[in-house]
């Protein structure tokens, strides 16, 4: 929505002589009300919320130790997800303003372990999730290796990354958010300066902007005074949830309410990072294509509600985390929670809306829905996949509409173009064969293919074996039990596979899709695991 800065105007001259606490005097109690479900039998949460510089409102719900029945409060220490990513990109713009790096240098000047994909990748590329590079958690999730599983730490994942042998896209070409980007990320900032990322941020900007109680969870054995415990909701109540890794820079940042809303005035009003600081962490990136993604260098920038709002979420086992700001307004909002059945985005947007002026919304010029008749409909129907990442989208008509797996409706614009939930498909038949490209409201665009649906009786042997990549440490065999594909992870993991069109199955840790050799035998798959796509397996038997 587009603000109407003339009723902006009036709204905030007719509330300027009231301060916030005095036009709002129910604040604490509006918020009390919004995390009323949180009590002593229960994990919770901590918000805070400022206006102007200064704090309005700070407190606790819920408990932050079931077993010893402590109460989490407005200083309880809580971890970050991936809201950290912003203090790793401004510990990058740092290193540049001291003349040490530019974020369009490549990679491979402090990382000479990463390969020569063929294309340049420049630490802004890592920053703004365009890298290419492969999603750390999905490669370990294949390998058995994911969180919660063993110890990992940012040099697991340059080690992922150095026996790789391709890129998810081009460098630049696309967003695909990545946590190896900002893992590296941190280890560049360490190799530059000469210092860990934790001890830098303490020098920079920890201690500069007196963030107290604010440090990298970089062993994760440390004792740290205050600390909440992390759960997540199980069927007799809740289970303890923590983060036992040492993988920082993508995440792994511990704080409070306090020093969160003191990182926020130092981004709308800033001491440390001089002038230049908060206008290159909200500097959104261009792709190849010439759009403009979303996101930015640790941070997305969206409207919401006709506000600018300058944010980032967080989740990292139980911890469900945003932290926001409102620029044009002085407004700044924290919810972090150690709960993780919980939607930390939207309970801050709640505790938002209490304090934003909103415009009225002004109507956009959209383009107008119409009606097709089933039959046109019914010409775009059928099974489609991206090539790249191996989503499959089953699209059904009906009498009204075309549905996306049943669920969701695209409606019509034009004969051949549909607006659906996260964009705009256009159709087109071409020999014969539909497809639609889907261009995204983050900048990026796909396009889907028609394929042929797996055949009702599959010819199971086709596809048993051994398999094994040269990209990660694992072997993989497909078995079949009981009458079903499965496929064995060692020692004795076994995952169902599901068909989902011809030569490609679901599995719980990605979609597999097959290749032939020239006699028609199975000769091996690659796995689309999430954000990390098309990673080859060969058969070895």
């Amino acid at each position: 929505m587009i603000a109407n800065p003339l009723r902006l105007a009036i709204a905030a001259a007719l509330l300027a002589p009231f301060a916030l606490g005095a036009q709002q005097p129910d604040l604490p109690s509006r918020i009390d009300k919004i995390f009323a479900r949180f009590d002593r039998n229960t994990p919770g949460c901590a918000v805070g919320v400022a206006k102007d510089g200064r704090t309005l409102y700070t407190h606790g719900y819920g408990s932050a130790n079931l077993e010893y029945g402590v109460p989490l409060t407005d200083s309880s220490v809580m971890e970050s997800g991936s809201v950290a990513k912003q203090f790793t990109a401004a510990a990058l713009v740092l290193l540049q303003q001291d003349g040490k790096l530019s974020l369009d240098d490549d990679i491979r000047k402090y990382l000479p372990e990463v390969p020569d994909f063929g294309r340049t990748i420049t630490i802004r590329n890592l920053l703004t999730h365009t890298s290419g590079l492969r999603d750390q958690w999905g490669l370990l999730s294949i390998e058995g290796r994911g969180p919660g599983t063993q110890v990992h730490s940012p040099e697991t994942t340059l080690d992922l990354v150095t026996h790789q042998h391709s890129l998810n896209f081009p460098p630049g070409s696309a967003y695909l958010y990545s946590n190896t980007g900002y893992a590296l990320a941190g280890i560049i900032v360490q190799r530059v300066s000469g210092k860990s990322l934790r001890d830098f941020s303490q020098e920079r900007l920890f201690g500069p902007l007196g963030m107290t109680h604010t440090q990298w969870r970089d062993d994760f054995t440390r004792v740290v005074a205050n600390r909440a415990t992390a759960y997540s909701p199980a069927k007799d109540g809740y289970r303890q949830d923590m983060p036992f890794t040492n993988m920082i820079g993508n995440g792994g940042l511990l704080s409070t309410m306090d020093d969160l809303l003191k990182w926020n005035e130092n981004l709308d009003r800033t001491t440390v990072g001089g002038p230049t600081l908060t206008p290159t962490l909200e500097t959104r990136m261009q792709l190849t294509n010439g759009r403009l993604s979303f996101y930015a260098l640790g941070l997305g920038v969206i409207d919401y509600d006709g506000v600018r709002e300058v944010s980032h979420n967080g989740s990292t086992a139980g911890y469900k985390t945003v932290l926001a700001r409102y620029p044009d307004q002085h407004v700044s909002v924290a919810v972090w929670c150690s709960n993780g059945g919980v939607n930390a985005g939207s309970l801050g947007h709640q505790v938002a809306d209490l304090v934003l002026i909103k415009p009225t919304p002004i109507a956009k010029a959209t383009d107008a829905s119409i009606q097709l008749s089933k039959a046109a409909l019914a010409q775009w129907a059928g099974l489609y996949r991206d090539p790249v990442t191996n989503q499959v989208m089953n699209l059904v008509a009906t009498e009204t509409s075309l549905t996306a797996g049943g669920a969701n409706a695209l409606v019509p614009l034009a004969a051949t173009r549909f607006r659906m939930p996260n964009g705009e498909a256009s159709f087109n038949r071409t020999n014969g064969k539909k497809s639609f490209v889907l261009v995204r409201a983050m900048g990026d665009s796909s396009r889907f293919e028609e394929i042929a649906n797996a055949p009702a009786k599959l010819t199971l042997s086709d596809y048993t074996g051994r398999y094994v990549s040269d990209e990660l440490d694992v072997e993989l065999r497909i078995i079949v039990r009981d009458g079903k594909l499965m496929l064995l992870r060692r020692p004795e993991e076994y995952l169902g596979l599901t068909p989902s069109y011809l030569d490609s199955f679901a599995s719980p840790i990605g979609s597999l899709r097959f290749s032939r050799d020239a006699r028609g035998r199975a000769s091996g798959f690659a796995i689309f695991s999430n954000r990390a796509l098309d990673i080859r397996f060969k058969r070895v038997r």
